[in-house]
């Protein structure tokens, strides 16, 4: 037999063209399986350290459902398309409903539970950094009885069931990464009984029905944070039309909303015309879709679900309320396309948020944002603890409270007192432009608000965003806030602070300060920061 002889440097040569460089970590020749480890159960907030999970980014979400409105029965499969960001020996997803099965890669997996909501996930084999991953999960419940904390995000209706809150909702009905930092797109599918409907995201791509079930295919194809992914399943009247631009709207009222149906559809059917004006404002709109939906249900609240916003119809109690559609499609720049980075950014929300409604109140002349500023400045003493919650970095016990939103908003006036008002609107819509579909921080917009200023400006939102008391007269004064409410016009604020304190009356309240404090309660929910 003829041997072929092969030199020690030719023999090293081929082995190392004999593993796979897939096996090859770092050059060192160590496979993924020996170099991987389990991803963190939590992606690290600092206010919810178990919301979301580390390890992986997911781009896609494909949820098909079937929902039974008379038993709260949820049936799921869940295809999660994802990228290891480590070799994974193991990783997380939150999920409280029941799991059957898991495959990743088509491949069956082990799984477990911990804590209130860990799906732990351990693949047949273990996945390598940098490469794609398809997850399958199959699961069944009943979401209103999955109770987290002691309390349901998932909301029965007399005709079905509704997913929509904050900080976090999809535990209630589908496997996630349920944290703002990992984004992607949607495919949600419902069956539900015919004469049902189910609302989701984005745009309808298809309707069709088949022996006594009614299946709806709902497409959001921009980035999404998961609490801002909705499901409403119920009897609804739904109306629908187009933008200017030819972005299809669709609002949907249930048909038991009794004395509230009127002031809800006179505040919703002006979705486009609000976004219209925002546009102007905020720049372009970011999503596919328009709309708004208002359920049977018994809370008070409302939310920004992405490109649909959820409205309670307890919004609409006192007559029409287009306050609260302004605030919540402002969202949909500041909060949707732009999210917090950390839960602790929660400004970077809800300020902007409430500086809109500020903004519309100007545009319909029931008082400027200056005078919203200068009232709420002069009815909160010093002792009111209002002034010790610090919008900057609130902490999870006070991420929704008052303070956040009007304090917020001063923070905003000031910051426009401050610099004028063309390089104020020019940084309120080039800010989403700059962090569309992605994620940001209260120190990234501090930053960019000194770069289009050309001011420094921390010392600025330091004292209105985290200092935990109330600004000085001389300071507010120094910004043009506190300024009397019969102040001219072309007063700036060299003008305004010329007058001694004891000689400037107190502020008026605005017409439009009630409709305003109407949506106080916009986003406060008996249980939000579960965790």
């Amino acid at each position: 037999m003829h041997r072929r002889i092969i030199v020690p440097s030719a023999l090293a040569a081929s082995l190392l063209l004999a593993i796979p460089a897939s096996a090859d970590a770092g050059g060192l020749g160590v496979s993924p399986r020996e170099t991987s480890t389990p991803g963190a159960p939590g992606i690290g907030d600092s206010y919810y350290p178990t919301s979301g999970n580390g390890g992986y980014d997911v781009s896609h979400y494909d949820l098909r459902l079937t929902y039974q409105p008379a038993t709260d029965l949820l049936e799921g499969t869940a295809t999660i398309v994802a990228t290891a960001e480590q070799n994974l020996s193991r990783f997380n997803l939150d999920l409280g409903l029941k799991v059957s099965e898991v495959r990743v890669n088509g491949r069956l997996a082990k799984f477990a539970t911990s804590g209130a909501h860990e799906l732990e996930v351990t693949p047949a084999v273990p996945l390598e950094k940098n490469k794609a991953i398809s997850i399958v999960v199959r699961y069944a419940g009943k979401p209103s009885e999955v109770k987290i904390d002691g309390w349901s995000a998932w909301a029965r209706t007399p005709d079905g069931g509704v997913a929509a809150q904050e900080p976090d909702s999809a535990v209630w009905w589908f496997p996630s990464n349920d944290h703002p930092l990992d984004k992607a797109t949607f495919d949600v599918s419902v069956s539900v009984p015919d004469g049902t409907q189910a609302i989701s995201n984005g745009v309808l791509q298809s309707q069709s029905s088949r022996l006594g079930w009614t299946r709806f295919n709902w497409r959001s194809n921009k980035p999404q944070a998961t609490y801002l992914a909705t499901l409403a399943v119920g009897k609804f009247d739904i109306t629908t039309d187009r933008t200017a631009n030819g972005l299809p709207v669709l609002n949907a009222y249930s048909k038991d909303l009794g004395d509230n149906d009127g002031a809800a559809r006179a505040s919703i059917e002006r979705t486009t015309e609000v976004a219209e004006w925002l546009e102007g404002v905020f720049g372009p709109y970011p999503f596919n879709a328009l709309g708004g939906y208002v359920p049977n249900v018994t809370s008070g609240f409302a939310l920004e679900t992405q490109t649909r916003p959820f409205y309670s119809p307890r919004q609409f109690a006192n007559g029409a309320n287009v306050s609260v559609v302004v605030h919540e499609l402002a969202h949909q720049w500041y909060g949707d396309s732009v999210s917090v980075h950390d839960w602790k950014d929660i400004w970077v929300n809800e300020g902007f948020a409430r500086y809109s409604q500020w903004l519309w109140s100007e545009k319909e002349g029931e008082g400027t944002a200056q005078e919203l500023a200068d009232y709420v400045y002069s009815i909160r003493t010093a002792e009111d603890p209002f002034w010790t919650v610090k919008p900057g970095d609130p902490g999870p016990e006070n991420q929704f409270h008052i303070a956040v939103y009007d304090r917020g908003a001063l923070a905003l006036q000031a910051l426009r007192n401050e610099i004028g008002d063309e390089d104020f609107f020019a940084i309120l819509k080039g800010w989403p432009q700059k962090f569309a579909h992605g994620n940001a921080r209260v120190a990234d917009f501090v930053r960019y608000a000194e770069k289009v200023s050309g001011k420094p400006l921390a010392e600025l939102f330091d004292t209105w965003l985290y200092e935990p008391s109330k600004p000085s007269a001389s300071t507010a004064a120094a910004v043009g806030l506190s300024a009397p409410a019969a102040a001219p016009a072309s007063g700036g604020p060299s003008a305004r602070s010329a007058t001694p304190r004891s000689a400037r009356p107190k502020p008026v309240q605005p017409k439009s300060w009630k409709k305003i404090a109407a949506t106080n309660t916009v986003h406060e929910t008996e249980h939000h920061g579960r965790h």
